[in-house]
């Protein structure tokens, strides 16, 4: 993971103590928090290559697709790269994200002699990001996705609703990159919440602190939340 300067990234907000004030106010609107269910490192991977650019339903109904027409990922590697489109096409951008799964796996088979990702996740989090970093179409948020949800790792990944409000809760400046953000949040956030705080955002981006319209007047952190129109 490249070092930044985060300094110039933090806002007014941008404290580990702020950070536990929302998650506590999260917790009693979307908790207890329970992990997801574990994939492997590889599905984990491949899912998340999938839920680029699209929603979970497509995503799951491409990889349900991609798994039905060819069960074992060294099926997928002898497909050609027009059939695996065809069969994950309800995700979107499925000309790139299927030579994107091909290459990603062949490299894995090629590394590995098998389909796992364990030896990358046995090294320091940060050389562990970087080397999944490596694999085409695979970029911070993914490698910190699988990080965080195969291997349980202290790793928060930025979606565009964890970059939202991370903006407008004062987290980090208006104009911070999802980049930038993840510095930013790597710092300040303990290692404990990263988990159930990446969820609870994305959660309360979907419900609550829209891209378009927030509801401001019915959300729990307006009273923290420096962007709050009441």
């Amino acid at each position: 993971m490249k070092q930044q300067n985060i300094e110039k990234y933090v806002g007014p907000n941008g404290t580990p103590y702020f950070i536990q004030s929302i998650d506590r106010q999260l917790d009693k609107l979307y908790g207890p928090f329970k992990p997801f269910s574990k994939l492997d490192g590889v599905t984990e991977l491949i899912v998340t290559v999938l839920s680029q650019n699209t929603n979970d339903v497509n995503r799951d109904r491409a990889f349900n697709n991609l798994k039905d027409k060819f069960p074992t990922w060294d099926d997928v590697i002898k497909a050609p790269v027009k059939k695996i489109e065809d069969a994950i096409r309800v995700g979107g951008l499925a000309h790139n994200k299927s030579k994107a799964i091909k290459a990603i796996l062949k490299e894995i088979k090629s590394r590995y002699g098998k389909f796992t990702l364990d030896p990358i996740a046995k090294l320091p989090l940060n050389e562990a990001l970087n080397e999944l970093t490596r694999f085409p179409s695979v970029g911070m948020k993914t490698a910190a996705c699988v990080m965080v949800f195969s291997y349980g790792k202290p790793v928060i990944p930025v979606d565009t609703h964890v970059h939202r409000l991370s903006r407008r809760l004062g987290l980090t400046t208006e104009k911070s990159t999802p980049d930038q953000v993840f510095s930013v949040l790597m710092e300040i956030t303990p290692d404990e919440l990263k988990y159930r705080f990446h969820v609870y955002l994305i959660r309360h981006g979907r419900a609550i602190c829209k891209s378009q319209k927030p509801r401001c007047p019915d959300c729990t952190l307006s009273h923290l939340c420096p962007s709050a129109e009441l």
